[in-house]
């Protein structure tokens, strides 16, 4: 089983793996296509994505069943001791929004004392 995951990618590119794979949800993609053509797929998909991101995860012969790729994401696959996981990148302290206004809105004070 294989699934391909499109995220901000052209349509060409989803129109391209409607060839091989089936569209299940917009940008989900899932059949059972060979290793060789799962492969060559993940190469276009590479290749066309542009400014997307896409991952892709297939079954295995390993203790986790599945393995999986990844292009353009900050999340990365990192093997720990025969696993599999998911590096997630701690987000830096400018990305983080900033805290809402303590206290009563504008809108909130006119409409408790009367003023309009």
């Amino acid at each position: 089983m294989t699934v391909i995951v499109l995220t901000n990618c052209p349509a060409g590119l989803r129109g391209f793996l409607t060839r091989w794979l089936l569209e299940i949800s917009a940008g989900v993609f899932i059949g059972n296509p060979s290793a060789r053509i799962r492969d060559q797929l993940w190469r276009e998909v590479q290749q066309y994505a542009g400014q997307g991101r896409a991952l892709l995860a297939y079954t295995t012969n390993n203790e986790q069943g599945f393995t999986f790729r990844t292009h353009d994401h900050t999340w990365h696959p990192s093997d720990h001791e025969g696993l599999t996981l998911i590096h997630r990148p701690k987000r830096s302290a400018a990305s983080n929004p900033p805290e809402p206004k303590q206290g009563w809105s504008n809108a909130s004070r006119r409409r408790r004392f009367g003023k309009r």
